[in-house]
């Protein structure tokens, strides 16, 4: 594909395969659980364990993994950790997976929006 000034709009491999990292390490649910939870409030490790029913060493290690991709950020309070998302585009990707999927897990209903963009009229 290309844009109005000829330019390719695919992505790159290094956007590839940074995407395909970005949604594995998501594809774990006690690590998408802790992602939904940190962008809705910040939390120290102990929290984030109750919230999650996992241990804190667990939840830990998967913050650590988190921290490293650049998807979750923390600050020292004191003696603790605590820990939050604040990348806008992370925020938009928790919240839109959500928005699309329902409580009982399967796809919720689409709202009425626009058709995929090549079967709009006028393409």
């Amino acid at each position: 594909m290309t844009d109005q000034a000829g330019r390719s709009t695919d992505p790159t491999g290094p956007q590839l395969r940074a995407a395909a990292d970005t949604f594995d390490l998501l594809s774990a649910p006690t690590r998408l659980h802790l992602v939904w939870l940190l962008a809705r409030h910040e939390y120290d490790v102990g929290t984030l364990a109750e919230h999650t029913g996992a241990t804190v060493a667990a939840v830990s290690q998967h913050l650590a993994k988190l921290r490293l991709a650049g998807l979750v950020t923390a600050r020292k309070d004191g003696r603790r950790h605590i820990y939050a998302v604040e990348d806008p585009h992370v925020l938009t990707l928790v919240d839109q997976i959500f928005s699309h999927i329902a409580p009982d897990g399967s796809l919720a209903p689409d709202p009425p929006t626009p058709t995929h963009p090549s079967r709009r009229p006028g393409r």
